[in-house]
């Protein structure tokens, strides 16, 4: 089956969302599907305001249409809100064909932190981007009920995995040199992830914030004490989970917080606010501990056991997360075929392609 993926999030970022999207990718490829993602890549590209790590694709308008008939999906698939998303929106509503979409970020509560505008305003858009969708994949079944209060229909899960061969406990030395327990967050280093919850917290030991994001150079500034060891990848990052004693997850607005089974898997325990995403996560699990008082959280977090954290983590498999998105999508049928390149659009990628 012909796959196509349209993502305004993709490689080189490093985040949930580009993880989740380029691993189903591969385990999709494994299984004999063939998988295309149009992507800011293929593109000119802009900052994104207030996040320049961040590219908008910005001339996409004929672009994606010729990208989606060259490839001749049997499923689109359209992953985000962004420039391209709505491109690839207009031009499957133009042609009647019809697709499926995800949830993976609240966007109207990222906006009212950044910018203070309502959250009911921007959850009116996103109703409207998504009403046409065949079915909208959210990440947790807290997040389908909430999603429904707001008015959305043709909501489906689709979870997400963690893999737990390079995430797994490191029995080699690390962060030795800082005082125990250490407290750790992993993350994009932005106002919305809320981090000053833990970065406030009055406790012993040391704190590790990894990432990199907006709120960074601010951060460093303001708690000098904190140790910031900025982005980390593969076994590096893994290791750092390794190390910690406590994984801090203090957003209250990410649907789902696929650090939190990647730090399971490492053996460190979660400590979070009980809300959606880390309900859905630890629930009553010997995983983590959940407290309206984060300190409280970090102090229960610290009694449990590394061992059960991460029996918790090797439920989530990406194999069986990657099935649920392919049952979830919508197969274009022959009423709604996508027309085939024209000829001058199939000669000018030959011309490219032998210039290539």
């Amino acid at each position: 089956m012909k796959i196509l993926i349209v993502s305004d999030a993709w490689l080189p970022q490093i985040n949930g969302v580009v993880r989740t999207l380029s691993t189903t990718r591969k385990v999709l490829e494994s299984l004999g599907h063939e998988v295309e993602v149009i992507s800011p890549d293929q593109f000119t590209t802009i900052p994104c305001p207030t996040y320049p790590e961040i590219r908008l694709a910005v001339n996409g308008f004929r672009r994606v249409g010729q990208l989606i008939q060259a490839f001749q999906p049997d499923s689109i698939h359209i992953a985000t809100e962004g420039p391209l998303g709505l491109l690839a929106r207009h031009y499957c509503l133009r042609h009647k064909t019809r697709f499926t979409t995800s949830f993976h970020t609240r966007f109207p509560e990222y906006v009212h932190a950044r910018f203070r505008i309502p959250t009911a305003w921007t959850y009116r858009l996103l109703r409207w981007f998504h009403r046409q969708s065949v079915r909208i994949m959210v990440t947790t079944p807290s997040m389908q009920r909430e999603l429904s209060q707001h008015g959305f229909d043709n909501l489906t899960i689709w979870s997400r995995g963690v893999d737990v061969e390079l995430f797994k406990p490191y029995p080699e030395p690390f962060l030795t040199e800082l005082p125990r327990p250490i407290t750790m967050y992993v993350g994009r280093v932005a106002v919305e992830k809320n981090i000053e919850a833990f970065l406030e917290l009055n406790m012993a030991g040391s704190k590790v914030v990894v990432g990199a994001g907006p709120q960074l150079d601010e951060l460093q500034q303001k708690y000098p004490e904190v140790h910031f060891v900025g982005l980390q990848k593969g076994e590096a990052l893994a290791r750092y989970y390794a190390a910690a004693d406590v994984f801090v997850f203090p957003s209250r607005t990410d649907t789902f917080g696929l650090v939190m089974l990647e730090a399971l898997a490492c053996g460190a325990p979660v400590a979070a606010y009980p809300v959606p995403g880390p309900i859905d996560v630890i629930g009553d699990s010997p995983a983590g501990c959940l407290h309206e008082d984060l300190a409280e959280a970090v102090k229960g977090a610290l009694t449990l056991d590394p061992e059960k954290c991460r029996e918790h983590a090797l439920r989530y498999a990406w194999e069986a997360c990657s099935q649920q998105f392919f049952d979830n999508l919508h197969v274009i049928t022959p009423e709604e075929t996508i027309s085939k390149p024209s000829q001058r659009l199939a000669s000018t990628s030959e011309s490219a392609s032998s210039q290539v």
